[in-house]
């Protein structure tokens, strides 16, 4: 089979992956096998998925489409390293398992406040600086299937956490927002940096530097 086609399908493959919770099969799946045991198949047909999708890029022709903004990645991959610490390290009410947090008086602190999906708009940030730098066809269908997957899947979890949690994801959304600074701007919220502090967006600096340095090793290429 064609590279470039297997790189097709496996997108296709890893987009279909992640948006089985937003489905009605993911009830009957559930429903069948247990929570559980959906959570560790769905786990691994995803990394799985990715997996398929990494090989098929490094087989896929590369295909100019325009010159790529390499620099681009060294300027946005900062701020996406510190909304990814900010959002895993943090008290953040959207992480799985965390339902319990929007019960809080004060459901949105720190970088919350930005943004109510820190780690998304992290994989989004990545996924995009990556598409324009790179300037290939391929680029933009694996990261531009990694960005869709982000950016579509948040708007579905919004749904569906609303839907399963009533009044206690009410009252976070209306003091929350996608956009980052929304909330903020429209004076829904306030920024704190003592709430965000120093320890997360240093965790996040300090992941971008191993990763600015080891990119070479990883990946076979140099970030600039």
């Amino acid at each position: 089979m064609d590279p470039g086609v297997h790189l097709y399908l496996a997108t296709a493959a890893f987009i279909a992956t992640h948006f089985i919770p937003s489905t009605p099969l993911r009830a009957a799946l559930v429903g069948a096998i247990g929570a559980k045991a959906y959570t560790g198949a769905y786990s691994l047909l995803a990394v799985a998925t990715l997996g398929w999708m990494i090989w098929a890029y490094g087989k896929a022709p590369d295909d100019s489409l325009w010159v790529g903004l390499r620099a681009l990645p060294a300027l946005v991959m900062p701020v996406a390293f510190i909304l990814l610490a900010c959002g895993l390290f943090a008290r953040n009410p959207t992480l799985i398992g965390a339902d319990r947090l929007l019960r809080n008086p004060e459901p949105a602190r720190g970088i919350i406040r930005v943004t109510r999906h820190p780690m998304m708009w992290a994989i989004m940030l990545w996924a995009l600086a990556h598409l324009l730098a790179r300037g290939e066809l391929k680029g933009v269908v694996f990261f531009g299937g990694l960005f869709a997957v982000a950016a579509v899947g948040t708007l579905l979890l919004d749904r569906r956490k609303a839907r399963m949690l009533g009044a206690d994801w009410t009252r976070f959304s209306a003091v929350t927002s996608h956009l980052p600074f929304a909330a903020i701007v429209r004076g829904r919220n306030r920024f704190d940096a003592a709430e965000i502090g120093w320890r997360n967006p240093a965790i996040g600096l300090a992941l971008y530097a191993l990763f600015f340095w080891a990119h070479p090793l990883l990946f076979g290429a140099r970030p600039v």
